[in-house]
């Protein structure tokens, strides 16, 4: 984690700013040179919250002093006595939050895990065509975001925001599982930061980015509008929102695959993993080399598990989509299709209320 990151932070619940306290710091090589990173501290919000940085991302989701107890009763030496006054007051809080997310996290955590970043592409894209993807999706060009910050809320693998950052473009890409880890890990440029944080708690400020983008996430979440709201607000005024949903299909496959799914996705981790590579995958894989896909075979995988294993797994129609802009003021909203079952939304945030 670069410091210059700490004034973007927020705390998730409270919304308050956070305080570094640096118990690690480190040289990370960044655009060539080496830079002073964090790679453990605490973040404190001023109030009861507080927040790990393990291997140099700030973990800013709600559940967090429960997930790393281990690593707070290591550099904390008043943590019980913290923890006991923050569950007191938010313990129920803290509990619902962390059973709503376990299955999802796990899921993308395993997803993710089977990807290469040096080797695969990402959703049938390589590179090149990950950015160019994105710059029509958003109706920027590479040019037009030097000047901008981009908030990518739920970033993956993180490879889209490597690229963009190669491109001199300054971004903060989120994750809620652990692949935020490998994206850190890779990153070589001082204008891309990565965060882990939930989408329907996002640990940023409200009204401060130029582009807000979120691809193939809000639909795996327990309500995508509601989702779509809780990161509305980080959009700037006259900044865009560019959001990727699966819309429905009229195809026997499909629609199988969606029945299927809703049985398999209530199985353990473990029998999900089991059925979904070791029964549909083998499936897939000849289906697919007869169509003449070129897909590497983690590349399948990928596709599989993020079909089968999510919890949650939502398709909508453009037009409804559309409305969730429209009632918040957003003009020029557009939609552009593509091969991947989806479709991308992307409108623009008033500059007044009431516009």
């Amino acid at each position: 984690m670069q410091e210059s990151l700490l004034p973007v932070l927020r705390c998730p619940v409270t919304r308050s700013r956070l305080n570094l306290r640096s118990t690690k710091p480190v040289k990370k090589k960044l655009d060539g040179s080496l830079v002073d990173s964090v790679e453990e501290g605490i973040l404190f919000s001023d109030n009861l919250w507080f927040y790990p940085v393990i291997k140099g991302i700030p973990r800013l989701n709600v559940e967090a002093v429960g997930e790393y107890e281990d690593f707070f009763k290591n550099n904390l030496p008043d943590f019980a006595d913290r923890k006991a006054k923050l569950f007191d007051q938010y313990g129920i809080f803290i509990e619902k939050v962390r059973k709503k997310n376990r299955h999802t996290r796990q899921t993308f955590s395993r997803e993710w895990s089977v990807f290469d970043p040096e080797k695969d592409k990402t959703w049938n894209a390589g590179t090149d065509e990950l950015v160019k993807r994105f710059l029509t999706e958003t109706g920027e060009t590479a040019v037009s975001l030097l000047d901008k910050i981009v908030f990518d809320a739920g970033c993956g693998n993180g490879v889209l925001n490597t690229e963009l950052g190669r491109s001199g473009i300054m971004n903060i890409g989120m994750d809620f599982s652990n692949s935020i880890e490998t994206a850190y890990e890779r990153n070589e440029y001082r204008n891309v930061h990565f965060i882990q944080g939930d989408v329907q708690y996002p640990p940023v400020a409200f009204n401060f980015f130029d582009v807000v983008h979120s691809s193939g996430v809000l639909i795996a979440t327990n309500n995508t509008e509601l989702s779509f709201s809780c990161i509305e607000p980080a959009v700037k005024k006259g900044g865009k929102l560019s959001v990727w949903l699966y819309g429905p299909r009229k195809d026997r496959i499909h629609n199988l695959f969606n029945r299927t799914r809703k049985i398999t996705s209530k199985f353990p981790l473990g029998l999900q993993y089991f059925f979904s590579l070791y029964m549909v995958f083998p499936i897939s894989f000849i289906v697919k080399r007869l169509k003449g896909n070129k897909q590497n075979t983690r590349e399948m995988k990928v596709d599989i598990l993020d079909w089968f294993t999510p919890e949650f797994r939502w398709e909508h129609d453009q037009s409804e989509a559309a409305t969730w802009f429209y009632k918040r003021g957003y003009t020029n909203v557009k939609v552009t299709t593509d091969e991947l079952f989806g479709f991308n939304i992307t409108g623009v945030k008033p500059e007044e209320p009431g516009q």
